[in-house]
């Protein structure tokens, strides 16, 4: 199966400080892959250097075959990726609907999509959407009058809605009862199915619920990689996490 995305020999310095370290990243098409590492380890640096939000001091990013390495955000976005803040960045006064129908549109030209006909096509296909997320009665609501886990599925399908290839997702269920983490992780599986989605996790219990191969990052460099179980017994990953709790 082909990669999707790859990542070569990333390298990333703050202020003196190395993020990532020569990192080497690949991700195939429709997958489901889990990033996991202690803070510090530059999980969030890794999306954001995927989403042109910084650039790397060395390294290439190919998506698709296509270097994007320092290309804007909004030409990466309309090549199809999209990415999920761990605080859902929503247009607040709109409605629900008006939300996931904006999010339809390439650009997110807000009043060009509010202003324009809505077409049946356009309706159903926000409908689907809401259904999906389990949020269709409330469509008329105002987003912000959502609860913190329906803001997080909200996002979620704004980002379906744009239709992209790969969905980068940054600690989604941060904040959220257990009964919402569950809801996130059955969502995120479901959005899998037809995605390929990279997902920043910190909760165990999300990442034995759905996670297949995972990576582990650490001191911005890759220090396993694999099956969930194999990597969990991994010595190397066992002494950073000792004493967290990460693996019970």
């Amino acid at each position: 199966m082909a990669n999707l995305l790859e990542v070569t020999g990333l390298t990333t310095k703050v202020a003196g400080f190395t993020i990532l370290n020569s990192l080497d990243f690949s991700l195939e098409e429709n997958e489901l892959r889990t990033v996991l590492g202690p803070n510090g380890a530059g999980k969030t640096t890794l999306i954001a250097m995927i989403t042109g939000q910084y650039k790397p001091t060395a390294g290439k990013i190919y998506f698709a075959g296509e270097d994007i390495t320092r290309m804007a955000p909004d030409k990466i976005f309309l090549r199809g990726i999209g990415r999920k803040f761990q605080v859902p960045n929503l247009y607040e006064t709109l409605s629900v609907f008006d939300n996931v129908l904006v999010s339809l549109q390439a650009d997110r030209k807000v009043l060009r999509a509010l202003f324009r006909k809505v077409t049946a096509e356009d309706a159903d296909r926000v409908c689907d959407i809401l259904e999906f997320i389990g949020l269709a009665d409330k469509a008329n609501d105002p987003a912000d009058t959502l609860s913190h886990g329906e803001r997080q599925w909200l996002e979620l399908g704004m980002l379906v809605a744009s239709n992209p290839r790969l969905l980068l997702l940054d600690e989604p269920t941060t904040g959220m009862t257990e009964e919402g983490k569950r809801q996130t992780a059955d969502l995120i599986q479901k959005i899998a199915q037809k995605h390929t989605v990279l997902l920043v996790e910190h909760d165990m219990h999300i990442v034995r619920r759905i996670a297949k191969k995972v990576t582990v990052l650490h001191q911005g460099r890759c220090l396993a990689e694999g099956p969930l179980q194999e990597v969990v017994e991994n010595d190397m990953v066992r002494q950073i996490y000792l004493g967290k709790g990460h693996f019970r």
